[in-house]
């Protein structure tokens, strides 16, 4: 799994296999789901992501040593 926000946009994609996406899934207009052939949840993407809510974590941003 990973999980990836772009502060700039305001986009929180979390990635949770490498599988092919197969269909996506509009949940509401800033939700979307995309599944492998086989149904498993493929990728998760929330627009409007701390506006909404679904960031509550604080992003701080650092340099590898």
């Amino acid at each position: 799994m990973k999980t990836t926000y772009y502060d700039q946009d305001d986009i929180l994609v979390i990635h949770l296999s490498d599988k092919p996406i197969a269909r996506e899934v509009s949940q509401d207009w800033n939700t979307h789901v995309s599944y492998a052939a086989d149904g498993t949840a493929v990728e998760v993407v929330v627009l409007d992501a701390r506006a909404n809510g679904a960031l509550p974590v604080e992003i701080l941003h650092g340099q590898a040593v």
